[in-house]
């Protein structure tokens, strides 16, 4: 249903021809909101500041962006610190046609 191309490190993934290789449904919808997140700017604020209120605004703003995109239910978004792992955040949400997808943000 969804499909693009597969991206690592900042650069296209390619197989043994030299060809890139594709990502599709529910890794097409979590590469394209990882990309989405690290666009808006908010992870460099993360970083930059650690005050616990801003950080809180901040994480309501990217959980908003995620939310905002039409193949993921809104009020699944959920981001919780790692426990005993300050600036890194679990990141989970589900799409309309694939389940759950989850990742980690690490600022």
């Amino acid at each position: 249903m969804f499909l693009d191309l597969l991206i690592t490190n900042n650069d296209l993934v390619l197989d043994a021809g030299g060809n890139p290789e594709m990502v599709q449904d529910l890794a097409c919808i979590t590469q394209d909101i990882c990309h989405m997140i690290r666009e808006t700017g908010l992870l460099v604020d993360l970083v930059s500041n650690r005050d616990k209120r801003r950080t809180a605004e901040n994480l309501i703003k990217i959980k908003i962006e995620v939310e905002d995109d039409i193949r993921i239910v809104p009020g699944t978004c959920q981001i919780v610190e790692v426990e005993g792992q300050p600036g890194t955040f679990n990141l989970t949400a589900t799409a309309y046609d694939f389940g759950n997808l989850g990742f980690q943000i690490e600022v």
